[in-house]
C-alpha cells in the first residue's frame, strides 16, 4: 500500500484553515492509498493548531515557536511517513482530484511535481487583492502545490531558509531546494490536472505598491540560481517583460529629458498599454487609481531590484 503524507505549515491561520481541511477530506483517493495529514503549526496565537485538531479530519498537529515556513516543513516531513509528501499551504484548498493527479505524474516517472494553482472559482480577484496564480511551468516550484518522492527529499535534506530571514515572510526556500532537487538528477514535471485554489485576501491600493519591496529578494535568488536566467527572467537580464516595460518608458522619459526632444517618449507606449490594460476593466471611477498605483508598483519594484542588484552584485532589472 503507497503512503502518502499530506505536509502544511502554519501560522496564524484560523480564517483559512478550515477550507483547507475541508478540502483535503474531501479528496478522491486513488485506490491501495493511504493518506496523512501533519501541520506544523509556526508559532501561531489564533488557535490554528486547536482548529486543526478539532477537525473531523485526523490531523497531526506539531508546534514550533516560529522558525519560518521552510523549519516547518522539515519538521512536520520528519514526523511524517509517506513514501510521497504532498507540499500545500494553510490558505489554499486542493481540488478533489489533486493528490490523485500529482501521484500519477510521479508514477509516470516524476519525482518533483508542481501543479496549478489559481482563485477559488467564482471569487471575485480585486485590483489590489493578493492571491497566487500558477498555470504553468514557473522554475520557482511553489510550495503551495509541490509533490516530492521522500527519498528525493531526504537526499537534499529539506528545505533550506536562506533569503529573508527565516520569518514567514521568506522567500526563495522552495525554489532553491526545486533546483537543487533538479541538479542533482531529479526529474521535474508540471501537473495541469493536480490543481490547488488559493485564497483571496483583500489588499489596497498601498499594500499593493509595499508588495513590490520584496523583489529586492530577486537579485540574491538569481546569484544563487543562475539557470533562472534562462527558465524564469525575461531576455535573462529583466526579472519580467513587465519590468523591461517600465524600465524602457523610464529610459525613454530620461532620454526626452535630457535631449528636449520629444521621440523619445515613445519608448514609453509598450508600457503605458499594458498599464492602460490593467486599468480599464474596472471602470471610469475605479481606473484612475488603478493605473496609478500600478505606475508606483513599478516604480518601487524598479528601486527595489536595484537595491537588489547592488547588495548581491548580480544585475536583474
Amino acid at each position: 500500500m503507497r503512503r502518502a503524507s499530506i505536509i502544511v505549515p502554519a501560522r496564524n491561520a484560523a480564517a483559512t484553515l478550515p477550507a483547507l481541511l475541508d478540502a483535503l477530506a474531501a479528496l478522491d483517493l486513488p485506490a491501495g492509498t493511504n493518506v496523512e495529514v501533519v501541520l506544523a503549526d509556526d508559532g501561531s496565537t489564533d488557535g490554528t493548531p486547536d482548529l486543526a485538531r478539532a477537525h473531523p479530519l485526523p490531523v497531526h498537529v506539531l508546534t514550533s515557536p516560529g522558525r519560518g515556513p521552510a523549519a516547518a516543513r522539515n519538521a512536520a516531513a520528519a514526523q511524517a511517513r509517506g513514501d510521497v509528501l504532498a507540499f500545500t499551504d494553510a490558505d489554499c484548498a486542493p481540488t478533489p482530484r489533486w493528490l490523485a493527479a500529482g501521484l500519477a505524474a510521479l508514477d509516470a516517472g516524476a519525482d518533483i511535481v508542481q501543479g496549478v494553482v489559481a482563485p477559488p472559482p467564482g471569487v471575485h480577484v480585486g485590483p489590489f487583492d493578493r492571491t497566487v496564480r500558477v498555470g504553468q511551468p514557473t522554475a520557482l516550484y511553489e510550495t503551495a502545490n509541490l509533490l516530492v518522492r521522500r527519498r528525493t527529499f531526504d537526499d537534499l535534506g529539506g528545505f533550506e531558509s536562506w533569503l529573508g530571514t527565516g520569518t514567514q515572510k521568506e522567500l526563495g526556500e522552495d525554489a532553491w531546494f526545486g533546483w537543487r532537487a533538479v541538479r542533482s538528477g531529479a526529474r521535474p514535471a508540471f501537473c495541469a490536472e493536480a490543481v490547488v485554489h488559493h485564497a483571496v485576501f483583500p489588499g489596497t491600493a498601498r499594500s499593493f505598491v509595499a508588495e513590490r519591496l520584496r523583489l529586492r529578494f530577486f537579485p540574491a535568488l538569481v546569484r544563487r540560481i543562475p539557470e533562472l536566467r534562462e527558465a524564469f527572467c525575461f531576455r535573462r537580464w529583466f526579472l519580467t517583460s513587465r519590468t523591461a516595460r517600465f524600465d524602457l518608458a523610464l529610459a525613454g522619459l530620461c532620454g526626452a529629458l535630457l535631449g528636449r526632444r520629444r521621440w523619445p517618449l515613445l519608448a514609453a507606449l509598450p508600457y503605458l498599454r499594458q498599464v492602460a490594460g490593467l486599468a480599464t476593466p474596472w471602470g471610469p471611477r475605479r481606473a484612475p487609481l488603478v493605473a496609478a498605483a500600478n505606475v508606483a508598483a513599478d516604480a518601487v519594484g524598479a528601486a527595489a531590484l536595484g537595491l537588489g542588484s547592488a547588495r548581491s552584485r548580480t544585475p536583474l532589472l
